[in-house]
């Protein structure tokens, strides 16, 4: 008698065995195996208590008499306790606050006027103890220090500035107040040295004598101009010829010529 044959036996499996797993798929199937474990053990670990033991809780609502004509209803679970939350705060980080160096005193501080409007690390009691802190506007600026608008926004850094109102009037605008210090700094990047200054001021100064010498020059002429105009007159009235009694006689034409007294004119004639 033949032996039964295994249920479920496949000839081609048989003959065709399965390869074997390299090392490094191997080693790849282990590393994967580890990676799910850690994350079914991270899973239970943040489920609560309750779910990992397998226990199940059934909520019973308790009706309490408020007293004032109605009815509460709070729930509880099935061992008679309220679920509760415990929630943790972890403490906020301590930071350090950053302290800035004074460049006058050489002390440390948090915050300053010169600081948050000019970016100058300098304090608040130095500010008031310095003459060298003061502000400009930028007109008195331009003409003292010879400077550009370009020189103020296209230089780079621009220069920094705070608004004001206009003393004289406010309804002409917001004055522009820079920081003398800074003002004076950019002059002598813009000029190079004092000298290059006192001489770039001389010449304006001799150019605003040229053109103020032509001002008064062309004046001058303008005034001689009208009291000349004012005092010739044009003679509005008709002339009158006034004729000598002496008359020239032109033979050779047979015509007679008189000539005026006054202004030279000639008259022609012919006599009957």
């Amino acid at each position: 008698m033949d032996p039964p044959e295994s249920k479920g036996a496949d000839p081609d499996r048989e003959q065709n065995p399965k390869p074997e797993l390299s090392a490094a798929m191997r080693a790849k199937i282990e590393r994967n195996r580890q990676r799910a474990l850690m994350l079914r053990q991270a899973r239970l670990a943040s489920r609560p208590l309750s779910a990992l033991e397998g226990a199940t809780s059934a909520k019973v609502s308790k009706i309490i008499d408020s007293g004032a004509g109605f009815f509460i209803e709070e729930e509880e679970d099935g061992g008679g306790q309220q679920d509760t939350k415990q929630v943790v705060h972890q403490p906020a980080p301590v930071i350090e606050p950053e302290y800035l160096l004074c460049d006058e005193c050489q002390k440390p501080f948090m915050d300053s006027f010169l600081s948050n409007s000019f970016d100058l690390s300098v304090c608040d009691k130095c500010r008031d103890n310095e003459e060298k802190h003061k502000l400009i506007t930028r007109t008195e600026a331009k003409n003292q220090y010879l400077l550009k608008d370009c020189d103020f926004d296209k230089r780079e850094p621009p220069l920094r500035f705070i608004l004001r109102k206009n003393p004289h009037n406010p309804r002409w605008g917001d004055m522009k107040l820079y920081l003398k210090l800074q003002v004076v700094k950019r002059c002598m990047d813009v000029w190079g040295s004092e000298e290059a200054l006192e001489e770039a001021r001389e010449t304006r100064e001799e150019n605003k004598e040229v053109q103020k010498q032509k001002r008064f020059n062309k004046k001058v002429k303008e005034l001689r101009r009208a009291v000349r105009s004012s005092m010739w007159t044009k003679n509005t009235s008709v002339h009158q010829h006034e004729y000598g009694p002496e008359e020239v006689v032109d033979p050779e034409e047979d015509l007679y010529k008189k000539t005026c007294t006054t202004c030279g004119h000639e008259l022609t004639y012919e006599k009957m």
